[in-house]
């Protein structure tokens, strides 16, 4: 970035990135673990899809001592891959076995399972990389916060656009007072769709679908069908639902806000380090009781934090006959909005970042502007974003700083973000008490922000 921005110039910023703690921490905020020379043994629980490579990603740094997964084909894959890992079906026999020949783990399952493997681990003392969103509901979110903080283990979410260089200057800009106060905020998702003119879709909703399939195959042999429900209400096995569609079910995925918010949101999230809302509202499409809607527009209401103004987050996602639902707001430059970005509001200007990461952003200001004072550590540009979180996890791990992404942050993100399935699903203005983690003005929401686990899986 130049040194000073003209009047009305639109800037795409590209600098280096990262350290961190809780919003911001400095780098003398070192972690207590492994010393830099020792390995770090780490077991990976789910390894096909997303974990296929965050299993390869945290090997780069440290030893993949054990592998798990419910998939046996996907399972003797990666054996073949890492032949000294010891496999496993289910994540609470290989901690229970394993026990100290383990001492972090890798967690990319489907998004119901994510807490009730992480907090397993971390109860035994183990470092977590736990894919993103960090929970499946808020109140998993809040367990997965007090249990990091008590028993002081290193963390991280895979929301790898926070390691990117760019993302990390972004929040520096924002914090500088580039935009000034900021009060309006509006990010855009193209989710569920890959073409959203086509229908073409990432996985299946509704309105394609809004009921559960009647047939019952059988399990495929290679499938552990009850290890993958974990936590989840028991139904018959389908593979509307496993092994990709999931996402788009009431029961094992959080939608298109659990898929992308963690990414597109986190950028004004971070810098403007807004918490908890104290209210949340959306319309949207018809709901069912299976499956997400079809498209929806969400309201988050957060408080003034210190001298910062409160904040008016909304979110948009889907689309209605072929229309996708985006804001109104001018984008810098006139620009035609991206399929997923956001737009900060300020009283001195807007900022604009195309894209799911955060990692660029053009600035349409009134004046000048300076480079503001790096206050992250940057993480250089010698491998991508995705390896540099399990990099900056690993190292962390060895004595190095807290990750960016770390749970303490992490978990009040996914927190704050899926209190808007709630709001959706009740059709109804939503009350927050961000200290007690409860909805104040409806008590039906209750069994939405935290829901039983079946027998067998109570944290």
């Amino acid at each position: 970035m130049p040194r000073k921005l003209n009047r009305r110039k639109f800037v795409s910023s590209v600098v280096t990135a990262g350290s961190a703690g809780w919003w911001i921490s400095s780098q003398s905020d070192r972690v207590l673990g492994k010393s830099p020379n020792e390995k770090v043994a780490v077991a990976s629980i789910g390894v096909g899809g997303k974990g296929s490579s965050d299993t390869d990603g945290a090997a780069r740094y440290g030893q993949i001592v054990a592998i798990c997964d419910i998939d046996d084909q996907r399972l003797k894959q990666k054996a073949r891959q890492y032949p000294d890992a010891k496999m496993f079906h289910d994540y609470r026999e290989l901690l229970s076995e394993m026990g100290d020949k383990v001492d972090a783990v890798t967690v990319s399952t489907a998004d119901h399972t994510h807490a009730a493997a992480s907090v397993r681990a971390m109860r035994l003392g183990k470092h977590v990389y736990c894919q993103k969103p960090l929970t499946y509901s808020a109140s998993e979110a809040r367990l997965m916060r007090e249990t990091a903080r008590q028993h002081q283990v290193v963390t991280q979410m895979g929301n790898q656009g926070t390691a990117h260089d760019g993302f990390r200057a972004g929040v520096e800009l924002i914090r500088s007072g580039a935009i000034g106060d900021v009060r309006e905020v509006h990010v855009w998702t193209n989710r569920p769709y890959s073409d959203w003119a086509k229908g073409k879709m990432y996985w299946k909703q509704a309105p394609q679908i809004t009921s559960r399939p009647t047939e019952t195959p059988p399990v495929p042999d290679h499938i552990q069908w009850d290890l993958w429900l974990g936590p989840a209400p028991a139904r018959p096995y389908h593979p509307a639902y496993q092994p990709h569609d999931w996402r788009g079910w009431l029961d094992f995925g959080t939608g298109a806000l659990g898929d992308m918010a963690c990414h597109t949101a986190n950028l004004p999230f971070m810098a403007l380090q807004l918490g908890l809302p104290t209210r949340v509202y959306a319309v949207s499409s018809e709901v069912n009781s299976e499956t997400y809607q079809a498209w929806a527009t969400i309201t988050y209401e957060f408080p003034a934090r210190g001298d910062q103004p409160p904040v008016k987050l909304v979110w948009y996602e889907g689309s209605e006959n072929g229309k996708r639902n985006l804001p109104e707001q001018k984008i810098p430059g006139n620009q035609v909005p991206t399929d997923s970005g956001c737009l900060l509001i300020g009283d001195k200007g807007r900022l604009y970042s195309p894209g799911d990461s955060g990692d660029q952003q053009q600035l349409e200001v009134a004046g000048q502007i300076r480079t503001p004072e790096q206050t992250i550590e940057r993480l250089g540009n010698e491998v991508g974003p995705d390896e540099n979180q399990k990099r900056e996890w690993i190292r962390a791990i060895q004595g190095g700083s807290k990750p960016l992404s770390n749970f303490d942050y992490a978990s009040v993100l996914t927190e704050a973000m899926l209190l808007g399935n709630v709001a959706v699903r009740t059709g109804k203005s939503i009350d927050y008490d961000g200290a007690i983690g409860k909805v104040t003005n409806l008590p039906s929401a209750a069994s939405l922000i935290e829901r039983t686990p079946r027998n067998g899986w109570a944290l």
